[in-house]
């Protein structure tokens, strides 16, 4: 698909994992793509300033440019995929509990094994049982966090996986950061911790943001010192509106996004 949609790379950024590095690899030199291995951690949302703003969304940080094998991320994403094994049993008995039933068998065929299984994948379970219209739907009343079966998982906040990306030899991104419903002086000054200890660039150029959006995170970069970056946020059937490559049609991140982000790596080694 990256290479249909005129991609020269394509990053792989699965949450929490790098289990699928080889695959797409060798998918990529098949098609002549560059690949770009990486993951997504979902982290704990930083505490609320006095008075201020509590982030109200879900904190991302992607990690670009990172391998498996050893190296203190690695050692951190083991323990992160062990603790999302917990919850998802603690998630099926909370369902439970509120008397829905979800056929977990069928969950996990859906994510290629237990190691993949996620919240999406009971949000599209609890869409088949009919206890939710859409996997929106599915999250706004069940699965969302302060909602009746959400269970909290162990998570990194985002300065740690900054820290950890840079001692794996990688560089970390701010994924998606208007999601984190900040307001603009608050997520400015969350940018600027975060590039003060090692976040190596804020993700500007996003599939569902506008073009106005996109230039006042560009211009938040610049402030800061980070590498504008962007991804289409692809998640498959999970959500159809974004594509590879193109999110909803208008997406173009420039070539000189990913050789910025190298540089960096290539400065930290």
């Amino acid at each position: 698909m990256a290479a249909a949609a005129g991609c020269s790379a394509v990053a792989l950024t699965d949450h929490d994992s790098l289990a699928g590095l080889a695959e797409a690899r060798a998918a990529a030199q098949r098609v002549g793509v560059t690949l770009v291995p990486g993951c997504e951690v979902s982290c704990r949302k930083p505490p609320a300033e006095p008075g201020g703003t509590a982030v109200g969304g879900s904190v991302h940080v992607l990690v670009y440019f990172v391998e498996p094998g050893e190296g203190p991320l690695q050692d951190e994403l083991v323990a992160l995929r062990r603790d999302r094994a917990e919850r998802n049993v603690r998630l099926r008995a909370r369902l439970a509990e509120l008397g829905v039933a979800v056929d977990y068998d069928a969950m996990v065929a859906e994510a290629g094994g237990e190691a993949g299984l996620g919240r999406p994948h009971f949000a599209r379970a609890l869409v088949r049982a009919g206890a939710a219209a859409d996997v929106d739907d599915a999250f706004d009343r069940f699965l969302a966090d302060g909602r009746a079966a959400y269970v909290p998982k162990a998570r990194l906040s985002p300065a740690d996986v900054a820290r950890l990306a840079l001692a794996s030899g990688g560089v970390a991104v701010l994924a998606h950061p208007l999601t984190l419903g900040l307001d603009p002086s608050a997520l400015d000054r969350l940018v600027g911790e975060l590039a003060a200890v090692g976040l190596g660039g804020l993700e500007a150029v996003y599939g569902r943001y506008t073009t106005d959006q996109r230039r006042g995170l560009r211009r938040m970069a610049e402030r800061h010192g980070l590498v504008a970056t962007g991804g289409s946020d692809y998640h498959g059937s999970f959500k159809p509106d974004l594509q590879v490559g193109t999110g909803q049609g208008d997406l173009d991140v420039p070539d000189s996004a990913l050789d910025l982000l190298a540089a960096r790596c290539a400065d930290r080694r």
